[in-house]
C-alpha cells in the first residue's frame, strides 16, 4: 500500500466544507482565513463544489486545525457532524426517505465517488440491522489515520438520522494495522416492527407443526383446544407488524413526500441563488468604481431578495473605521445617522456586532435583539435602537482573506423571521461583492496613480515658467466643459481629458530663451515653437496608451491645426483633424489670448469670444465654438474670474479684429489688401508688395459695422513682415500702419474698438 510513486488522491472540497461549518459553529475563535492559507486553499474554491483538493493540501489543513484546536479527535468529529441531523438539512429528508439505515448505509458505497477520487466504497448487508463497508484505496494513493477517522465519525452518525440507537462500528481491517483495506461493520438495534415479524413468522410456523403432529397422532381434541389460542396469538402478532409495518411505511412515504418537497424548496431556492449571483456579476462586472457597483448591488438586493433594508459599510484606508456606503429602505432621518456615524475598528474594548464580524470574518443571524443587546456598547445599542433594528444579518465582506467591510440585512416592516438559508446566500453574495470592491480599489489606486502621473507631466512643463503656470489645467477643464455640452460619452471625455493635459509636452524640447523671450520672435525662433505640436506626438507614441487612452498621442499632437488648413504641423483640413483636437485647439487658443505672457498682456473676455466667433470655420470648428460659449455663459464664477482679470493695456493699445478692405497710395502707386485687425493707432494689412519702412502712406476703409462711411487716414509704414524681415512670424505677409491724421474724426474708430473690446 505504500508503494512509490504515490498516485495523488483527490478530495472534493465538500469534505473540507464541512470542517469549515464544524469551527464556525464549535471553534468560533479559529481564523478560517489563516487555516485555509496555511493549506494553499481559497474559500472560492471550498464554495465550489465541484473543485478537487490533493492530498497535500488536506494533510496541510488538518494538521493546522489539530494545532489550533487541541483536539486530536476531531476528524471523528467532524465526520459525526457531517452526517448531523442538523447538518444535512434536506439531505437528512432524503436518508429518511430510505426506510431503514441499511439502505443509507448501502447508498454511501454508490456515491462516495462524490466525495473522493482516490478510494473505492463497497457495501453489503450482512443482516437487517448489520452492514459491512469496505474502503479500498486506488493502487498507489496513500491515506492518512485521520481520514480514517472522518470515516468512523460519519457512520456513527448515521443511525442517529433514524433515530436509531447505535450498538457498535466495528474496525476488524485496517490500513494502519497492515491491512489491505478499512472494513467496517455497523449494526444497530432492531425496530418493534422485526420483533412483532419475527414472532408472527414463529407463530405461524408453530401452529402449522401442531397440526400436521395431530394429524399423524390423530391428537384432534387436544388440538382443538391448544390451535386457537395459536391462532389467536398469530393474528395479533401479524395484526401488530402490519400496524408496524404500515405505520414505518408512512413514515417513510410521508418523510419522502416531505424530502420532495424540501428538494424542490432547496431546487427554487438554488435557482433563484443562482438568478441572484449572475445578476450581481452582471451589474459589478461592467463597473470601475465602488460607488457604482454598491448601488448596482443594491437594485440586485431589492428585486430578488425579501428584505426591507439594507447597507454597505466598508473600512477606510487605514482599517481603523467602519464607514457608510451604501443602503436601502431607509427613512432620510436614518440616512443621515447612518453617514455621520462610524465603528472603531482600531478600540480593543470596541464589541459591537459590526465591528466583530468583520474582525473574525464571521456571519451572524440574530432574531431577537434582545438576545445580544447585553453583549453591546452604549454606542452600538443606542445606534441600533435608533434604526428600530429588532432581527438581522450581519456577513463579512472578504477578499483574498482580508475584511473589506460588512452587509447587513434586516426586516422591520414584513417582520419576516430570518433563516440560516438567508445567511449563507448573503455569505455567497459578500464574497462576490467583496472581489468586486477590491478589484474597483485597485482599479481607482491606477488610475490615481496614472493621473498623478499625468499631472507630474503636466506641471513639468508650466514649472518651467510663472506665467504659463496652470496653462494646461486651464486648458483640460475647457476642453472638459465643450466635452459636457456636446454630450460626449464618458471614455472619450477621459481620452479629451488626457490629451489636454499633455498637448504642450513636446514644449520640453523648446529652449527656455524662446519659451522666455520678451520681445518679438525671429522666423527661426517660430519654427522651433511650433515644432512643439511634433514633439508632443513624437513623446507621447513612446508611451503604451491602450483602450481608450490609444488616440491620445494623435489629439494632443494636432491641437494646432486649422480647419482651413492654414495650421500645423501637418497642414490637415477640416475632417483630416481629428475631433478631440479640434475642441482642444479652441480650448488652448482662448486660454492663450486671456492670460498674461512676456510679450502681451490678457485679452478682455468679450474681445476673446469675438475673436473665437470670427475665426470659427475658418479656424476652428463651429459646432466647438458654440459649445465653448454656452459652457462659459452657464459657469457664472468663471466669467467673474475672467473679468477680474487686470487689464493691463489702455484703450488706444488694443488691438481688435477688423476684416475690411483697404485701399491706400504709397510711393505715387494706388494697391489693396485686406485688413486683419485694428487699434486707434494703427492698423495691419495684409498685401503682397514690398514698401520700405518709414513711408508715408494713404488710407481709404470703412468699418465692418458702417460700410457706407469710409474713413480717411494718413500715416507711415511702422514695419514690415516679409520673406527679408518677419517681424510677427504669426502674421501673414503684409504691413503695419500707424496712423496720423484720420477724416473725417477718430471718434468714430475709438468707439468701434471700444465697443469690440468691452
Amino acid at each position: 500500500m505504500r508503494s512509490d510513486p504515490f498516485k495523488p488522491a483527490l478530495y472534493n472540497s465538500r469534505i473540507i466544507d464541512t470542517y469549515l461549518r464544524l469551527i464556525k459553529k464549535k471553534y468560533s475563535y479559529v481564523n478560517i482565513g489563516d487555516l485555509l492559507r496555511s493549506a494553499k486553499m481559497e474559500p472560492y474554491e471550498v464554495a465550489d463544489q465541484g473543485h478537487w483538493f490533493n492530498q497535500e493540501q488536506v494533510d496541510l489543513f488538518y494538521e493546522r486545525l489539530v494545532k489550533v484546536t487541541g483536539n486530536e479527535q476531531i476528524a471523528r468529529e467532524a465526520g459525526r457532524f457531517a452526517a448531523a441531523p442538523d447538518s444535512i438539512s434536506v439531505l437528512r429528508q432524503y436518508v429518511l426517505g430510505l426506510g431503514n439505515p441499511a439502505k443509507a448505509y448501502e447508498l454511501i458505497g454508490k456515491t462516495s465517488q462524490n466525495f473522493t477520487r482516490s478510494s473505492r466504497y463497497e457495501s453489503r448487508r450482512l443482516a437487517s440491522n448489520k452492514i459491512e463497508i469496505i474502503v479500498t484505496p486506488e493502487k498507489g494513493v496513500c491515506e492518512k489515520s485521520f481520514q480514517c477517522e472522518n470515516r468512523i465519525g460519519f457512520l456513527e452518525a448515521v443511525a442517529t438520522v433514524f433515530n436509531n440507537k447505535l450498538l457498535r462500528v466495528e474496525h476488524p481491517e485496517c490500513l494502519f494495522r497492515d491491512g489491505s483495506s478499512c472494513r467496517y461493520i455497523i449494526s444497530w438495534e432492531k425496530t418493534p416492527y422485526m420483533y412483532w415479524k419475527k414472532a408472527r413468522n414463529y407463530g405461524i410456523i408453530l401452529v402449522l407443526a401442531l397440526v400436521g403432529a395431530s394429524f399423524f397422532l390423530n391428537g384432534w381434541v387436544a388440538l382443538l383446544a391448544v390451535v386457537p389460542t395459536f391462532v389467536s396469538f398469530v393474528l395479533l402478532a401479524c395484526l401488530v407488524a402490519a400496524s408496524i409495518e404500515k405505520k414505518e411505511l408512512m413514515t417513510g412515504i410521508e418523510n419522502l413526500r416531505e424530502s420532495t418537497d424540501k428538494l424542490l424548496e432547496q431546487i427554487n431556492l438554488n435557482y433563484t441563488n443562482a438568478l441572484l449571483t449572475n445578476e450581481i456579476g452582471q451589474a459589478v462586472s461592467k463597473q470601475v468604481d465602488v460607488a457604482a457597483i454598491l448601488r448596482n448591488v443594491f437594485q440586485v438586493l431589492q428585486k430578488r431578495l425579501d428584505y426591507d433594508r439594507g447597507m454597505i459599510l466598508l473600512a477606510d484606508k487605514e482599517k481603523t473605521r467602519l464607514l457608510f456606503s451604501a443602503g436601502f429602505g431607509y427613512s432620510v432621518e436614518q440616512q443621515n445617522l447612518l453617514q455621520k456615524t462610524s465603528f472603531h475598528l482600531d478600540r480593543p474594548e470596541s464589541k459591537g456586532i459590526f465591528v466583530i464580524s468583520f474582525r473574525e470574518q464571521k456571519p451572524f443571524l440574530v432574531n431577537d435583539f434582545d438576545d445580544i443587546k447585553t453583549n453591546l456598547s452604549s454606542h452600538s445599542l443606542t445606534f441600533a435602537k435608533m434604526l428600530g433594528a429588532q432581527s438581522f444579518i450581519v456577513c463579512p465582506i472578504v477578499c483574498d482573506g482580508e475584511s473589506v467591510g460588512i452587509l447587513a440585512v434586516d426586516n422591520v416592516v414584513t417582520k419576516k423571521p430570518l433563516i440560516q438559508s438567508n445567511m449563507s446566500l448573503l455569505m455567497g453574495t459578500a464574497t462576490v461583492i467583496g472581489i468586486s470592491i477590491r478589484n474597483a480599489m485597485l482599479n481607482e489606486a491606477r488610475e490615481h496613480q496614472f493621473s498623478s502621473t499625468l499631472q507630474v507631466l503636466a506641471a513639468s512643463i508650466d514649472a518651467r515658467d510663472n506665467l504659463t503656470a496652470g496653462h494646461a489645467e486651464k486648458v483640460t477643464k475647457y476642453a472638459l466643459g465643450i466635452c459636457q455640452e456636446l454630450g460626449l460619452t464618458k471614455d472619450y471625455t477621459e481620452m479629451i481629458r488626457v490629451a489636454s493635459l499633455l498637448h504642450d509636452y513636446g514644449k520640453i524640447g523648446i529652449p527656455d530663451a524662446i519659451l522666455k523671450k520678451e520681445g518679438r520672435l525671429t522666423v527661426d525662433e517660430y519654427t522651433q515653437v511650433k515644432s512643439h505640436a511634433e514633439k508632443t506626438r513624437e513623446i507621447l507614441e513612446q508611451i503604451n496608451f491602450e483602450g481608450i487612452y490609444r488616440q491620445v498621442p494623435e489629439v494632443a499632437g494636432s491641437h494646432h491645426e486649422k480647419i482651413d488648413g492654414s495650421g500645423y504641423p501637418r497642414g490637415l483640413r477640416g475632417s483630416e483633424i481629428p475631433f478631440g483636437a479640434k475642441i482642444i485647439a479652441v480650448a488652448d487658443f482662448f486660454e492663450a489670448i486671456t492670460a498674461k505672457r512676456h510679450y502681451r498682456g490678457p485679452m478682455p473676455l468679450a474681445l476673446a469670444i469675438k475673436l473665437l466667433e470670427e475665426r470659427s470655420g475658418a479656424h476652428f470648428e463651429k459646432k466647438v465654438v458654440r459649445a465653448f460659449i454656452r459652457y462659459l455663459e452657464q459657469d457664472s464664477k468663471l466669467l467673474e474670474e475672467l473679468n477680474a482679470q487686470k487689464q493691463v493695456r489702455e484703450l488706444h493699445h488694443r488691438r481688435v479684429p477688423c476684416r475690411t478692405s483697404v485701399s491706400f497710395r504709397v510711393n505715387g502707386r494706388t494697391v489693396s489688401g485686406i485688413s486683419t485687425d485694428i487699434s486707434t493707432r494703427g492698423m495691419f494689412v495684409a498685401i503682397d508688395d514690398d514698401f520700405e519702412e518709414g513711408s508715408p502712406i494713404e488710407l481709404t476703409f470703412s468699418l465692418p459695422n458702417s460700410q457706407s462711411v469710409k474713413i480717411q487716414a494718413t500715416g507711415r509704414v511702422a514695419w514690415v513682415n516679409n520673406n527679408r524681415r518677419r517681424l510677427k512670424p504669426v502674421f501673414p505677409t503684409g504691413v503695419g500702419v500707424e496712423f496720423l491724421d484720420i477724416v473725417p474724426t477718430d471718434e468714430m474708430l475709438q468707439s468701434y474698438v471700444g465697443a469690440y473690446a468691452s
